[in-house]
């Protein structure tokens, strides 16, 4: 699950919603500073305020992310595009192929998401004005045992860049691809690859509701496909 899906359930509830970040946030920014569910409820003993929301909202990120990646509908959606980027890629016999199927995964049905309600997106990205970056630096700093140096400017960043606003786009997402590659150190993606992009939309959208199946029966108003029955797309 990506930063959407994740936090989308809670925008009104600003810090909550940033918690749910913290973890893809760090991912970025410092892969060595992880926030483990243990440590989050440790420091919730004496936690208050907002870091306590913070802290809250990374526990809802860490069992979110525990289920969906056990559901069935994530393994054969994933499974489905690590093949197709086998295919577009019969060179590569490395673990690209897995790595995109997963994230692709994720990312998609974020854009899915969106799509199904712009609007929300807008709102979404206002939350993040609502938070102190360095407070939210600092806090995880506290709850993962060592400085989460860096954190508090890309949350700023990342409420400027916007490029969640990329993901319903193939060629932009490819972009967006391509700096993850980089950021983990693997080759860049050949243009071709915006092929599978294209397809993954239908399969991530189909599934959906199964993907989602661990939310709440109130959160049911997000996996509504628009009125008419056609992709927003």
């Amino acid at each position: 699950m990506n930063y959407y899906a994740h936090g989308v359930r809670w925008i009104d509830r600003p810090w909550y919603a940033a918690g749910t970040a913290v973890p893809d946030w760090l991912s970025v920014v410092d892969r060595q500073v992880r926030v483990r569910t243990k440590g989050t409820r440790r420091y919730l003993e004496i936690a208050t305020g907002e870091p306590a929301e913070l802290a809250r909202g990374i526990l809802q990120h860490l069992d979110d992310d525990d289920w969906f990646h056990r559901s069935p509908a994530f393994v054969i959606v994933s499974e489905r595009l690590t093949r197709a980027f086998r295919t577009a890629l019969p060179d590569d016999e490395g673990f690209r192929p897995h790595f995109l199927g997963h994230i692709v995964t994720e990312i998609v049905l974020d854009g899915v998401l969106i799509a199904r309600d712009p609007d929300r997106l807008e709102r979404y990205y206002a939350l993040f004005d609502q938070v102190d970056p360095a407070l939210i630096e600092a806090t995880v700093g506290e709850i993962a045992g060592k400085p989460a140096t860096g954190l508090a400017w890309f949350v700023t960043a990342f409420r400027h860049e916007r490029f969640l606003s990329d993901y319903g786009d193939a060629r932009r997402l490819l972009r967006r691809l391509n700096q993850v590659m980089q950021r983990v150190k693997l080759m860049p993606l050949p243009d071709h690859v915006q092929g599978v992009l294209e397809s993954a939309w239908p399969l991530v959208e189909a599934e959906v509701p199964r993907l989602l199946a661990g939310f709440p029966p109130e959160s049911l108003d997000l996996l509504a496909p628009p009125p008419d029955g056609a992709s927003p797309r």
